[in-house]
């Protein structure tokens, strides 16, 4: 009898976890008795990966807590490399983590193991000479995004479209008053969601510029509520002490949900540029996009970012579907204008090609990866 197929993969955080969840489910409808191991979270264990580390090895962020974690960063990395080895796999499958994931693609590829990329980093965004390393790991790069195929494409880097995750989970039509009773908002009023970003230097940013915008939008229609997401008790604490110092007489309602939730309950969204801005567009609702960092950043970013536009709709798009106001640019003043032109429009042409650009990424991710890694090794 033929040996089960047998898969490497890993994954360093819980959205790789999430990814290798479907990924896993989809490819054992082809081959139920398919074995994983590598590194994942307790989706992908329930799946019945084996995990040899902890993911929480990799779950690492910033330059100065990496260098502190490095030495046991090139142990797991090390050990990987042995394992695998020692125990071939058909494939090897790095979950995004391109940092950890590329070296370790890089050494098994040399010792003749196919690997796939999952994820494709912001290549076409900055740092455009990192796809010749990534050509060098990689057998085969899978991408959520089809301008992220074309950039590869021109290089002859092997990559495939898979669609976004993101599409395939966010139905065409989002339900604004279910999400509105969840979080226990007056379905009588309309709603601006604010999401000053999950990070704390974006909130460092952006919390002054957002809340003073409000305040201008509150004086316009003293009706206006305003939806805040905080990703966790820290961030939630953050937004409190600039909303106290900035604004105190507005009425912030604070929500410690997914932004999703908070998105879907609105009608319109000021948002700091990320994958949120990707959501927004899945979930229909007008946005504006603001966005501000240190001096010493934008410096770097002007310099070295290759793109026209920074939300994803826009560069989905190739136009600026949506505003997008942008260090200096990103004032209470250019906020306030733009929303309340969203607030009090139709936003018919937007929503319309929000839903064209959903239609291009729904394309079943989970089940096109698999597709796309068994081709790979000749077993589709």
């Amino acid at each position: 009898m033929e040996r089960p197929l047998r898969i490497g993969i890993v994954a360093g955080e819980l959205s790789g976890d999430t990814l290798g969840e479907g990924f896993i489910k989809a490819l054992k409808v082809r081959y139920p008795d398919a074995e994983f191991v590598g590194i994942g979270g307790p989706k992908m264990i329930a799946q019945g990966c084996e995990s040899l580390f902890d993911m929480e090895e990799l779950a690492v962020m910033g330059l100065v807590e990496v260098l502190g974690r490095l030495r046991r960063l090139l142990h797991v990395k090390a050990e990987l490399v042995k394992y695998f080895t020692e125990n071939p796999v058909d494939v090897f499958v790095g979950i995004d983590a391109p940092d950890f994931n590329l070296r370790l693609e890089l050494d098994l590829k040399k010792a003749g193991t196919k690997t796939v990329h999952y994820v494709s980093p912001s290549v076409w965004a900055w740092r455009q000479k990192r796809i010749h390393g990534i050509a060098e790991a990689t057998n085969l790069v899978l991408a959520f995004l089809p301008f992220e195929k074309a950039f590869y494409d021109k290089f002859n880097v092997p990559c495939e479209f898979v669609g976004h995750t993101l599409a395939d989970a966010i139905p065409l039509e989002s339900d604004k008053g279910a999400a509105q009773e969840l979080l226990g908002l007056d379905k009588d009023r309309k709603w601006l969601a604010v999401l000053p970003g999950s990070r704390g230097n974006e909130l460092k940013m952006l919390s002054q510029p957002f809340i003073e915008t409000c305040l201008k939008l509150s004086k316009d229609d003293p009706t206006l509520g305003f939806v805040v997401a905080a990703v966790n008790d820290k961030r939630k604490q953050q937004f409190i002490d600039a909303w106290q110092q900035y604004a105190p007489e507005l009425d912030f309602h604070i929500v410690q949900d997914t932004a999703r939730n908070v998105i879907t309950a609105s009608d319109a969204v000021l948002l700091a540029s990320g994958t949120v801005a990707l959501e927004s567009m899945l979930l229909k609702r007008p946005m504006v996009v603001g966005y501000k960092m240190n001096a010493i950043t934008a410096f770097l970013a002007k310099r070295l970012v290759k793109t026209k536009y920074v939300s994803l709709p826009n560069i989905l798009a190739d136009d600026e579907i949506v505003k997008e106001f942008l260090l200096e640019a990103c004032t209470p003043e250019n906020l306030h204008a733009e929303l309340t032109r969203l607030l009090n429009g139709d936003n018919r042409d937007m929503i319309e090609k929000f839903t064209e650009m959903h239609h291009w990424i729904r394309k079943d991710a989970d089940k096109q990866a698999a597709d796309a890694v068994l081709k790979l090794i000749d077993r589709l």
